[in-house]
């Protein structure tokens, strides 16, 4: 594992060698690309929009193609389709929700692999930016979440019953919901959402300034730099991979965060001790 001086050597040697301005940082300039389409209308396109776009049809189209034509015996992508849901199932529906959590299944299961496909944009080669790098994507997948979770203890509860388990909890003295009413509303109904959405946006994001910077950085240092500085160009680029393969994993965690989450939240709301 790196440390904060060998990432700091590294920035600093590559800064130095831009003094001539050859090599520029990346920022979150990045994340704002012009639009290809539409410019100046709602309807705009750009680089990231394609991203998202070609991800959604590429989850959607693995799950079509897995599951068109089931045999009882899975063979080849029908296989890797069935341990995808069956993944879903059994580390977080089961292992949260238990049997009765099932009717869930189809939503969780799409909101995780959706959720990965656009992190995994960002180490896929010509693509290099998550489809979740973006505020948009995780902000809607925590406001469906919250619709979900919301409307799952309503359903189960009844409004009322549902309010006031959450905003006010039994076997605490009535004094005290003046200061813990307020709380339960703001980490329950407000705080949940913020946090999935910052959670998932700010990894994407750190982690494409990161793959920017160091393999950018090791271009600069090979192809422009004095030959002086060239040999740290092996260290920018091993630091790439490195945290290429460290953001695959931070990709699939995530997604898996998000999704553990999100069930956590719906099995609290339908809970009878609630």
């Amino acid at each position: 594992m790196p440390t904060e001086k060998t990432l700091s050597a590294l920035t600093t040697t590559v800064t130095l060698a831009a003094e001539d301005d050859g090599f520029h940082a990346p920022s979150l300039v990045d994340f704002f690309p012009p639009a290809i389409m539409f410019e100046g209308t709602i309807f705009e396109f750009t680089r990231v929009n394609m991203i998202q776009v070609i991800m959604t049809v590429a989850i959607a189209s693995f799950f079509i193609v897995a599951f068109r034509n089931p045999k009882v015996v899975p063979r080849g992508i029908q296989q890797l389709g069935e341990l995808a849901v069956n993944f879903v199932e059994t580390q977080i529906i089961d292992s949260i929700m238990g049997s009765s959590g099932r009717r869930y299944l189809p939503y969780l299961v799409t909101l995780f692999f959706f959720i990965l496909a656009m992190n995994l944009a960002g180490v896929i080669p010509f693509l290099n930016l998550a489809g979740s790098s973006v505020v948009a994507v995780p902000m809607l997948m925590a406001v469906i979440a919250w619709v979900t979770f919301n409307t799952a203890g309503i359903r189960k509860h009844g409004f009322g019953n549902y309010m006031k388990a959450n905003l006010f909890p039994t076997g605490v003295p009535k004094p005290v919901y003046v200061l813990l009413t307020p709380i339960e509303f703001l980490s329950t109904f407000i705080l949940r959402p913020v946090t999935l959405t910052i959670r998932l946006v700010a990894n994407m994001m750190a982690g494409h300034l990161m793959l920017v910077l160091f393999f950018s950085g090791a271009t600069y240092l090979f192809l422009d730099a004095e030959w002086a500085l060239k040999p740290f160009g092996l260290g920018a680029a091993a630091m790439g991979f490195f945290i290429t393969g460290f953001e695959i994993l931070i990709a699939v965690l995530q997604a898996y965060i998000f999704t553990l989450l999100t069930a956590l939240y719906i099995a609290g709301a339908e809970s009878e001790h609630h």
